[in-house]
């Protein structure tokens, strides 16, 4: 029976899915009076880095952390011993709490910008979406204006038994209801990284594999080996350019290596990529189009081949980051309705690996400086000469800085260390407003803090660059 008119409810806008590009999209949308529909498959909005990424994994570091003792326990010669089942709940309970706060967060912004949200699955009809409840019940929203939003989920390749109840995915990994004496990690990017220094704080013996030769491969290199230098430290077995076939044989889960070595862990946890939600959306009939790996092809102002019909987030491909997400979709609103307000997205975003130890990075690595033919020079600092790091018992990393070899002005700073994805937005600020290594040897800080290794970084670069000149 076809729908008639009065079953179709108007909107100027219905965004499908509530995660950061599709809830910010929508408030910004609902704050410049338009009306706004969200619409979700899941009853608790946030999207993936509210319920199965970025808040659960970020909580599971930081309570894993407080709750053994991880890194201090030779310092004070103590750390807390709960038995595995104890330790898992107190976990897993903590991880539940932060997701409902944030979730919450998110349906109170929604309300508080009289957005109406809409659970069921979202399937596109030109400027149409229909959504079918739980229940089976339809109805048309209707809009000239949709932003898709959809977010992503854990790539899951053929070949990997993820019907095996031991074998995880980044999801999947959020159910595990006991400790694992040993795992395999599979996958050196950034979420393998997480989860790899998580599970060790915790006790587990934890071998991480790729098949690319170092972790966390977008990261400078000097970087990546002192991160790969401390979580072998702490305990992490790190197996790079090699790949691994899971099977269970006898009843044993295994891990064959291609380099011929077999590890028969507990656990195996596959992390290594995303894909984006997009199967189920009628993108085709809808005339939008996508790349041969499924990401929505957008233009500058975040339109699809559609007019009128607009995507953000994981679902256009990287970088991936919630933090962008935010501005993908508040940027794609604002050109769709022409509101003057934000026009483009940064192009210099902060990038920050939770792994123990933390990593920030902004702007040029030193690999991309040289490649690119800049006259560069660095500058480094590290934690173990920084009093607030030895006060804290928080030592591991540095801080390093790229700048012009001739005008002294920042391009890119990498940092290693705790705080280090907070401590990354200073050297930010000064790149976006293209300030040079001065600022850090001008300003004062606090002493001690960690923002004092700045200082040192850059007067390291000025005693590099004054060795070459007198040279």
């Amino acid at each position: 029976m076809p729908f008639q008119e009065a079953d179709m409810d108007r909107f100027d806008l219905v965004t499908i899915g509530s995660g950061p590009a599709g809830e910010k999209g929508a408030a910004q949308a609902a704050y410049f009076g338009h009306k706004v529909a969200v619409v979700d498959r899941s009853p608790r909005p946030g999207g993936a880095p509210v319920n199965t990424g970025g808040i659960p994994t970020k909580t599971l570091r930081e309570a894993a952390v407080y709750l053994t003792g991880f890194g201090k326990r030779e310092i004070y010669g103590v750390g807390i011993g709960l038995g595995p089942d104890v330790m898992i709940d107190r976990l897993r309970s903590r991880a539940a709490q932060v997701q409902e706060a944030m979730s919450g967060a998110v349906a109170a912004n929604l309300k508080r910008h009289d957005i109406e949200f809409v659970v069921g699955e979202a399937t596109l009809r030109d400027h149409e979406v229909m959504v079918i409840s739980e229940s089976g019940e339809k109805r048309i929203l209707k809009a000239d204006t949709i932003l898709i939003a959809t977010g992503s989920r854990p790539w899951r390749p053929d070949g990997v038994p993820f019907d095996d109840p031991d074998v995880y995915d980044s999801d999947t990994i959020l159910e595990l209801d006991r400790m694992p004496e040993s795992m395999v990690v599979i996958g050196a990017g950034p979420v393998g990284a997480e989860y790899a220094s998580i599970f060790t704080a915790l006790g587990v013996r934890v071998t991480m594999i790729d098949l690319a030769e170092r972790l966390v491969p977008f990261l400078d290199l000097e970087v990546s080996d002192v991160l790969k230098r401390h979580m072998e430290e702490e305990g992490v077995r790190l197996v790079l350019g090699v790949t691994g076939t899971v099977q269970r044989n006898d009843g044993r889960l295994e891990v064959m290596l291609s380099n011929g070595e077999l590890l028969q862990p507990d656990a195996v946890l596959f992390a290594a990529g995303r894909v984006g939600n997009t199967e189920e959306l009628g993108l085709t009939e809808a005339g939008v189009e996508c790349d041969d790996r499924g990401r929505i092809l957008v233009d500058d102002e975040y339109q699809t081949s559609t007019a009128g019909i607009y995507a953000a987030g994981d679902v256009i491909g990287p970088p991936a980051l919630a933090s962008v997400s935010t501005e993908q979709g508040r940027v794609a609103i604002c050109h769709a309705f022409g509101i003057p307000f934000k026009e483009t997205v940064d192009p210099l975003p902060p990038y920050g690996v939770y792994s123990i130890p933390e990593v920030g990075m902004v702007g040029l690595t030193e690999e991309s400086a040289r490649e690119s033919g800049v006259d560069y020079e660095v500058g480094r600092s590290w934690f173990t000469d920084n009093a607030r790091s030895a006060i804290a018992g928080t030592q591991q990393g540095f801080i390093k800085l790229v700048l012009g070899r001739e005008d002294r002005r920042l391009l890119g700073a990498h940092i290693v260390g705790e705080d280090a994805t907070e401590l990354i937005h200073q050297p930010q600020t000064v790149i976006h407003h293209q300030g040079t290594i001065d600022y850090f040897i001008d300003s004062t800080f606090n002493v001690p803090t960690r923002s004092e290794a700045f200082k040192y970084a850059a007067y390291d670069a000025l005693q590099r660059l004054n060795e070459r000149q007198s040279g």
